[in-house]
């Protein structure tokens, strides 16, 4: 028996219409300068923009399934591209700006792009690689810069200025690709995750769930995190659904001008990676900031430590949330939000988890053997996951051992409880195997960066002829401090097992990150193998 109901497909146009035709007079701000100039448009506005870059792609013979690139800011443009050219058929493909020319060039010409709009600040970076695309046809230019390094190009604003608004957005299965998202390769090259029109949809409407961030018309939204990765987690789609005003930064990220940004636009959400987070809060103490518009901050990307989520709700009296997920769930998957009836003095508990599963994802935990293991908080393996905007592949790159039984391997380690609130404690590629034991490398560094003297830690497993492996930890230290090792080590006796205090530490003056901001411990490993550190030992007295 089939139901009565109509059978309306789930797609991007419908989510710029409802903003469009509901939302009209919601804004979008966009930072244009580093003294805090911005420009404003309304959804009304950026959606009849979304219209006029539909027809001028499919002017330019861009039609179904066409994939176009765009290597742009955070702003109203990649906003108007969001919109415009899933809507239209075509796929949206997001290219990350932190990537290494040959891995640009990479996915470029794997996912056939046809058409690429960069903005003109960026044309250096693209024109790096310009004559190794292949399948590119036009190039269009956004802004000022000089684009002769790019050969013939298009300008954005004439091509918007060719046509009219009210384009007819095409209707098609909801399971057509509307984006792609390249992981950031930190192993071999980066890999192709390609979303539909239905998971996009339903990713949007569970972001702004009650049981999630609550998205909703009186929130403004910081859209921080690089809409190049894991299309912003879902904000841009999310805000233009509900009405939500979106504040784009563009490059100005730093913490200055993000705190002035805050002050004068007030934001009641934002989202970000700790690092991020971290750079203002160590600002914030230093100098007089208003944040008070902020009603939630949620932090992810990479393990949070504890110390950074009390520190924003003691010193200024902001609440972050930990989430979890990847390129390849959208990524929402989990928030760490604490269960109901949770006292106060409890809730940091909750919050300092990885997260709480979302309603749209199921995940479970393996062992090695891969066998299923129970939700007591307390058995550890691999997370697994799935649901309707999870991967089940990759585009034309056959990886069978990311996926197991119809559930996409995380490559994450933890445990899980009967409240669905995941605990990882280290990616597989990362745990330390000493004698035979785990060390969580994620857990390591999230002690030592509770020292208050630390900015940075990160954790690496090292060879050693007794144990097979120990940890290495790379630290950066405030400027105006005097640590030194022993202390370090000192201040972590009791606070781990006596058998995971380290021998070994280095002291630099920045960590190296990926390109969206994780701690690079492939580029670590091999500084290390290479002999660039000036490892400092220390004995452990307590013994293992």
């Amino acid at each position: 028996m089939l139901s009565t109901m109509q059978d309306a497909p789930l797609l991007v146009s419908g989510i710029m219409r409802h903003g469009q035709q509901v939302y009209g007079d919601s804004q979008v701000i966009t930072i244009t300068g580093p003294a805090g100039e911005y420009l404003e448009a309304s959804f009304t506005e950026v959606a009849e923009r979304a219209e006029r870059l539909a027809a001028a792609l499919e002017r330019l013979g861009v039609g179904d399934s066409d994939r176009v690139g765009t290597f742009l800011w955070n702003n109203q443009t990649h906003l108007e591209a969001y919109l415009g050219i899933p809507g239209m058929g075509a796929v949206l493909h997001t290219l990350n700006l932190r990537l290494f020319p040959e891995q640009l060039a990479f996915v470029i010409n794997h996912a056939e792009d046809k058409v690429i709009i960069v903005d003109g600040s960026l044309i250096p970076l693209l024109a790096r690689v310009r004559d190794q695309l292949g399948t590119v046809k036009h190039i269009v230019v956004v802004g000022d810069g000089d684009p002769s390094a790019l050969g013939e190009t298009l300008s954005y604003e004439e091509l918007l200025g060719a046509e009219e608004p009210g384009y007819d957005w095409p209707t098609f299965d909801e399971r057509q690709a509307a984006a792609m998202c390249y992981t950031s390769g930190t192993t071999g090259n980066p890999k192709g995750v390609v979303y539909s029109h239905r998971s996009t949809y339903l990713h949007t409407m569970a972001i702004t769930s009650g049981s999630s961030l609550g998205i909703n018309e009186l929130d403004r939204v910081l859209s921080i995190v690089p809409m190049f990765h894991a299309n912003a987690w879902g904000t841009p789609y999310g805000a233009f659904l509900t009405g939500a005003d979106l504040i784009m930064p563009q490059m100005f990220l730093q913490a200055e001008p993000l705190v002035a940004t805050i002050a004068r636009h007030r934001p009641t959400l934002s989202a970000g990676v700790p690092t991020i987070w971290s750079d203002l809060l160590r600002y914030a103490q230093t100098h007089e900031v208003d944040l008070s518009s902020l009603r939630l901050i949620t932090a992810g990307g990479a393990a949070v430590p504890r110390t950074l989520i009390e520190r924003f709700q003691d010193e200024l009296g902001i609440e972050m949330v930990q989430g979890w997920g990847m390129t390849e769930t959208s990524p929402l998957c989990s928030l760490a939000l604490p269960p109901r009836g949770t006292p106060p003095e409890e809730e940091m508990n909750w919050r300092a988890k990885t997260g709480r599963v979302v309603p749209g994802v199921e995940i479970r935990v393996v062992g090695e053997d891969g066998t299923v293991l129970p939700n007591d908080g307390e058995s550890v393996g691999e997370f697994e996951a799935r649901g309707p905007w999870i991967a089940g592949s990759y585009y034309n790159d056959p990886t069978p051992e990311r996926f197991h039984d119809g559930w996409l391997r995380t490559g994450d380690i933890g445990s899980l409880d009967r409240r669905g609130y995941m605990q990882i404690s280290d990616r597989t590629k990362d745990v330390i195997k000493s004698g035979g034991e785990w060390i969580s490398s994620v857990e390591l560094e999230n002690e030592v960066m509770a020292h208050p003297g630390v900015v940075e830690a990160a954790v690496i497993a090292v060879p050693d002829e007794r144990w097979s492996e120990r940890p290495l930890v790379v630290v950066v230290l405030e400027s105006d401090t005097t640590l030194n090792a022993d202390e370090l080590l000192e201040f972590l006796t009791g606070r781990v097992s006596r058998w995971w205090l380290p021998e070994r530490w280095v002291f630099i003056q920045e960590i190296p990150k990926t390109s969206v901001g994780k701690f690079d411990k492939k580029v670590l490993r091999s500084q290390h193998a290479d002999g660039v550190f000036e490892v400092v030992e220390v004995e452990i007295k307590t013994g293992r």
